[in-house]
């Protein structure tokens, strides 16, 4: 586990790649004083300064703040997240920039629903989402990948996993056994996606949707749009109170379906989460969630810029201890309080959400899903910072965020 000390030592258990081992104040470990060393720490504290921001609406960086607000409210976020290595031997090498943020950034999300009657290793990632920031970085896009992905899954040292073919979901599941746990699930699954895609990353997040919860109802709420109508399969409202399935079954009181309606607006925690786990009922099943989790997201991000984050400490504190709970990240080591830098180019509106096969599903017989070839090219273009373009060319790979 990496370890952020505030006098900016920083140890790493990173693997044969060589991300990051050990450095003083940014001078030591791989690259040391050189093009690579120093120079290149300072630009990779914004990156995860904005990590917070987009993923755990936690850290708003905007203008009018001054530097010693800055730096205190980065500090903060990174002495409440947890910080693993959950790229092994997925992360860039420094021969593909891993060593400099000036090209494009590739992220690896993980989305889980690690409730407390889960053990680590009963955990799948129903949510896997690539998220690509080009050289410009003028502009972020969110890419899913299908959790019936048919994949090949590497054989993995750490959980006694031998490899195989399976779909998407269960790498992070084979990952996590015989006491890897969710950093096992996290690097399996990115080698896997690495193995899928041909991507390397520079981080990765672990998010916790059921965590989640409590950052939104931090924000108060979130904005989200409902295309189609859809009762939810998970929840059930007793006297007016949302509560599981599973616990509304063991008492009495008046009982009613969670339906979520058709149209725009502001949802609190416990709606924002439902709605988004939604499958079933869907007129695209999974292509759907897919999207409606892509917006959960941005509409995290959205209400964090536009809610006056950084003047409001009460708020800021809470939102720093909800994303304590809801996020696991990969920050490559960084001490990223010791490094100020504005990325001002990325914002929560620049948010892109992105569809495989077009929104529908493309199965191989077998029950399995495979990638049709405009979603291979688009992968392709993101390896290749080539994703404008690409889109420009095939506006039907951009999903839909409003209501109709």
């Amino acid at each position: 586990m990496a370890a952020a000390a505030s006098s900016g030592t920083v140890l790493d258990d990173r693997g044969p790649n060589g991300r990051a081992t050990k450095s003083k104040g940014g001078k030591g470990g791989k690259g040391g004083k050189g093009k690579n060393g120093a120079a290149a720490r300072r630009r990779k504290a914004p990156l995860w300064a904005r990590l917070t921001l987009i993923f755990g609406a936690v850290l708003l960086v905007a203008s009018g703040v001054s530097i010693t607000g800055m730096k205190v409210a980065i500090g903060k976020a990174t002495s409440t997240i947890q910080q693993e290595n959950l790229l092994g031997t997925a992360g860039k090498t420094e021969a593909e920039g891993g060593e400099d943020l000036e090209g494009p950034i590739d992220l690896l999300l993980l989305g889980i629903d690690a409730r407390e009657r889960l053990d680590d290793d009963n955990v799948r990632a129903d949510t896997i989402i690539v998220l690509h920031i080009p050289a410009t970085h003028d502009q972020a896009y969110l890419l899913s990948i299908p959790r019936d992905t048919e994949v090949q899954v590497p054989a993995f040292k750490a959980s006694r996993y031998n490899g195989g073919t399976a779909k998407a979901t269960e790498a992070f599941f084979h990952g996590a056994q015989n006491g890897a746990g969710l950093k096992g699930g996290a690097q399996l699954m990115a080698q896997t996606v690495n193995k899928l895609t041909g991507i390397s990353f520079d981080g990765a997040a672990i998010i916790n949707f059921s965590g989640f919860k409590k950052v939104i109802d931090a924000l108060g709420s979130i904005p989200m749009c409902v295309r189609q109508q859809v009762e939810s399969k998970h929840m059930t409202l007793v006297n007016g109170e949302p509560m599981w399935n599973h616990e509304a079954k063991k008492v009495g009181g008046s009982k009613k379906p969670v339906v979520h309606k058709k149209g725009c607006r502001q949802m609190k925690g416990w709606e924002a989460l439902d709605f988004s786990r939604q499958r079933y009922g869907l007129d695209h099943g999974d292509y759907d969630r897919q999207q409606n989790q892509q917006q959960l997201i941005k509409g995290m991000a959205k209400k964090a810029m536009s809610d006056g984050v950084m003047t409001d400490l009460g708020k800021l504190n809470r939102l720093m201890k909800a994303a304590g709970e809801a996020l696991i990240l990969d920050t490559g080591g960084v001490p990223t309080a010791n490094f100020i830098f504005t990325m001002r180019g990325v914002a929560a509106n620049d948010l892109v959400l992105l569809r495989t096969n077009n929104g529908n599903f493309s199965g191989n017989g077998s029950g399995r899903e495979i990638f049709n070839d405009t979603s291979r090219q688009m992968f392709a273009a993101v390896k290749g910072d080539r994703l404008d373009d690409f889109i420009i060319n095939n506006p039907s790979v951009l999903a839909p965020t409003t209501s109709k």
